[in-house]
């Protein structure tokens, strides 16, 4: 692995089996989550992780957290080989590898002050015993999310604190144990949307203050433009398309990120896009289609996508995606 990657994916799957064995389910049927997904992450890089509802995303960073068990593949962090983790080598590396989850409501314990919360990762791991160390390490964990002066929250319940409050206190209880990888799964999705630059801005002044890494899963790219280094597009359990932000937002190459691009509301009418309306549904994950699982979907799909499930392919060094063969 090359020394800059903090985190790198070899064909990562996780399948879910499709209910138990018995006389009205088959037991070789499963739910295709995640599906061949390569990916590479560089020190202090931030990727947007996009797609629609279901397409695998959450699954697939629940996976590199080690909450749910890879199918097959390798997940190598920091040149470590985590894939298949025992529960204690699990407890070491969740010190470097943190995660915010998409809703600060329930990531709370309503009957714990911010301080005790903020706190209590370092109780789970003995670290910071000394309580002079504990206390400044939650006070600036507070203060780098934004809740400034500490001392105002600490005594404070989640009930007492606005939605983009409770927010900054789940990444609080993120950053105090100083992790080199932060997985933010829809962080902002149930935030007005006068709070989401916010949090967005937030997350990316820590970046550059504290050199995390971070994998940012949305399904809106209108929200990370100008925030993430590159994005990948997945779709169905695959990641269909990969470059820089720049790239993919001024020349996307796959026909489902053409779409995703199409909807995004843009100010100014000059600059508008078609908008390209998706017909039907997303195929079942148990019963994929043969060929491109994106063909009964696209809208320039030609017989060949029915027979062929292209790779990523380059389109530059640092833009790939599939289905290039088959639209060009």
């Amino acid at each position: 692995m090359a020394q800059d990657y903090i985190l790198e994916v070899r064909y990562l799957k996780k399948y879910f089996q499709a209910g138990r064995p018995g006389w009205f389910s088959r037991g070789d049927l499963f739910v295709h989550a995640v599906d061949d997904v390569d990916l590479q992450l560089k020190r202090g890089e931030v990727i947007a992780l996009v797609g629609e509802s279901g397409c695998g995303k959450s699954t697939l960073s629940l996976t590199l957290m080690g909450l749910e068990e890879a199918t097959e593949g390798t997940i190598l962090f920091e040149g470590r080989d985590i894939t298949h983790a025992s529960p204690k080598e699990r407890k070491e590396i969740r010190q470097r590898i943190q995660m915010v989850f998409q809703d600060p409501y329930e990531s709370l314990n309503p009957t714990q002050t911010i301080e005790e919360i903020v706190s209590e990762p370092l109780h789970v791991h003995g670290l910071a015993t000394n309580p002079e160390e504990r206390n400044d390490r939650v006070r600036r964990a507070l203060e780098d999310s934004g809740l400034k002066p500490a001392e105002d929250y600490l005594h404070r319940f989640p009930h007492q604190l606005s939605g983009g409050q409770r927010q900054r206190v789940v990444i609080a209880s993120a950053l105090v144990l100083e992790p080199h990888l932060l997985l933010a799964d829809e962080p902002v999705s149930m935030l007005d949307v006068s709070i989401r630059a916010e949090i967005i801005n937030l997350l990316a002044d820590l970046r550059q203050k504290r050199n995390i890494s971070v994998i940012f899963i949305t399904h809106d790219l209108g929200t990370v433009g100008y925030f993430a280094d590159r994005v990948a597009v997945m779709y169905l359990g695959r990641i269909v398309e990969i470059g820089t932000m720049g790239e993919v937002l001024k020349d996307p190459q796959h026909p489902y990120t053409k779409a995703l691009l199409s909807v995004i509301p843009v100010p100014n009418p000059r600059l508008r896009r078609k908008r390209i309306i998706l017909q039907g549904e997303t195929p079942n994950p148990i019963d994929l289609p043969k060929g491109c699982r994106f063909h009964p979907r696209c809208p320039v799909a030609i017989e060949a996508c029915k027979l062929s499930d292209p790779p990523l392919q380059k389109v530059s060094d640092t833009h790939s995606a599939a289905c290039l063969l088959l639209v060009r």
